[in-house]
């Protein structure tokens, strides 16, 4: 077989690195040894968001087929709710307003969502310190009951113990995070 150069391009290495270990956690439900050097092929250009590793390998040979970065940083145009989410935002990347739509909030407590580890409990007090450091117009309880109302947060019952959920952001959120993360760091 030959060496060729395919070139495979992860706009965003942290959702690559989670669709990577979410398919070989699945493949492991079902056969446990270790998968094969085309088998992890495939799954590397799934991750990707290619059907297949001969797909990743059809799309290496078209002309231009090699994204530059700039290609690569190339987002889809936001949809009017998540380019409303967006306003609410001010340059440092905090909340200034609740948005009126339910739309529009359910979007910006994604951005919020994005301040907790998923890996650590989180007392009440430590909750609501990250949602005041994010957010200017002062109420952390609305956003800490939002974020449990649109689970995106789990709390024990005593209200001991809050808990980031492991939820899947559909394409629209997944755009805002990035659009937003863009902004945050070029105003840094």
């Amino acid at each position: 077989m030959t060496r060729e150069a395919i070139p495979l391009v992860a706009p965003d290495i942290g959702a690559f690195a989670r669709a990577l270990g979410r398919s070989l956690a699945e493949r492991h439900a079902d056969k446990p040894e270790p998968p094969g050097h085309v088998e992890i092929l495939n799954l590397l250009a799934r991750a990707a968001g290619r059907r297949s590793y001969q797909a990743l390998r059809a799309a290496a040979r078209l002309p231009n087929a090699a994204p530059s970065a700039d290609d690569a940083l190339a987002a889809p145009p936001l949809t009017p709710a998540a380019r409303k989410a967006l306003t609410q935002f001010d340059a440092r990347g905090r909340l200034v307003r609740w948005p009126h739509k339910y739309s529009v909030q359910r979007l910006a407590m994604w951005v919020l969502w994005t301040h907790f580890d998923s890996k650590r409990a989180y007392t009440e007090r430590e909750v609501n310190e990250i949602l005041k450091l994010w957010n200017t117009w002062g109420d952390h309880v609305t956003l800490r009951r939002e974020l449990i109302n649109h689970r995106l947060l789990t709390r024990k019952s005593d209200c001991s113990e809050y808990r980031k959920l492991p939820a899947r952001p559909d394409d629209e959120v997944r755009w805002l995070l990035r659009a937003w993360r863009e902004r945050t760091r070029q105003n840094a």
